[in-house]
């Protein structure tokens, strides 16, 4: 498939079912944005091009079969690839899918046709959401969690919000960060289900559902219904004057080390530093901070571990996050300074070869 050739899936006359759950207003499209997913091959050194039509923003490979890859950016839908039928296939449009987040507030269960979301809730079927929002990882079972990305504030009070949703054929369920935490940004799920997120608030928050004592669904559910599963862990760092004990730590990203990639154990939350310079972690109930020394200014927007060779030790494993600065000359080194990728390692003491 060729950019730009006018053959996006969702464009041609007769939209697929899925597509038809919800339609933007004064649009004959479906969805608020159309992407493209790229698709490197390392072998042959040669790109192939996904056409959607959803949003391609940050991007996550589940466990299924199908080697599932989901994506965000798409404002009121969730969309992802089946990448194992478009690699075998090359079709494009049959590989792509997407859902539209409807709060099951009737507990129906499943998502019904929505033209608008303000007739939605005056009609009572379920509430259509527009949150912009954040994949960050999906499981076996097929559910994946989702967070809003904005982190705005929203009718006076502070954004922040996950959404828990299967895509067939269930709905989303919403739930709202409480005080003192504010503003989701990026996150990440631990293998025992437990969400830890970025906060604007300079709190690196975690919520386990498992807790909850209300009702998940239904009419009641609508976001504050859980905050018993909320817990917020500071980060280091001074913070603001007047408004208490506080960290003005920016964090954009969290994700969890599930498979021990660096070396502090497994399900180890860790986030970017953009104010301390590296990336920060949460292990046995500290935070433990990772600096880059030189250049001074390191601002990660992303992580990674990898496990190049697991019986070489802390020599065969890592942390890699690149220096993620729009403009990295303002670090030190100044003018001419480029942007660079960091590898992180932990030695089993300071002396270790």
């Amino acid at each position: 498939m060729a950019r730009g050739d006018g053959a996006r899936a969702g464009e041609s006359g007769v939209l697929p079912r899925r597509a038809r759950t919800i339609r933007r207003q004064n649009s004959s499209r479906t969805i608020a944005r159309c992407g493209i997913i790229a698709v490197f091959d390392p072998k042959t050194k040669n790109y192939t091009f996904v056409d959607t039509c959803f949003g391609t923003h940050h991007l996550q490979f589940g466990y299924d079969a199908n080697e599932t890859l989901w994506t965000s950016g798409g404002g009121p839908v969730l969309g992802w690839v089946n990448t194992k039928q478009f690699l075998q296939t090359g079709d494009a449009a049959k590989s792509q899918g997407w859902t539209a987040f409807v709060l099951d507030t009737q507990r129906q269960r499943q998502a019904r046709r929505l033209r608008r979301p303000e007739r939605s809730r005056r009609s009572g079927e379920g509430q259509a959401r527009r949150d912009a929002v954040l994949l960050d990882h999906a499981e076996p079972g097929g559910r994946i969690d989702l967070g809003r990305g904005d982190g705005q504030s929203r009718r006076g009070r502070a954004g922040g919000a996950w959404r828990r949703i299967r895509p067939r054929p269930r709905s989303p369920r919403s739930t709202t960060c409480r005080s003192p935490g504010f503003g989701a940004r990026g996150a990440d799920i631990d293998g025992n289900g437990v969400v830890w997120v970025s906060l604007a608030s300079g709190h690196l928050g975690s919520f386990d559902r498992r807790k909850c004592k209300g009702p998940l669904n239904g009419p009641k559910a609508t976001g504050d219904h859980c905050p018993e599963g909320w817990s917020f862990h500071q980060y280091p760092g001074p913070g603001f004057e007047g408004i208490g004990e506080n960290s003005a730590e920016s964090s954009y990203y969290t994700w969890v080390d599930q498979h021990d990639t660096f070396g502090l154990g497994r399900n180890v939350p860790v986030s970017t530093g953009n104010l301390n310079d590296g990336l920060i972690a949460y292990a046995n109930g500290r935070m433990v901070v990772l600096r880059v020394p030189h250049p001074l200014g390191f601002y990660a927007k992303g992580l990674d571990g990898r496990i190049d060779d697991p019986n070489a030790g802390w020599k065969g494993r890592g942390l890699w996050s690149a220096n993620g600065d729009r403009t990295p000359w303002l670090i030190e080194g100044g003018k001419g300074t480029k942007p660079l990728a960091a590898h992180f390692q932990l030695r089993p003491d300071p002396l270790a070869k």
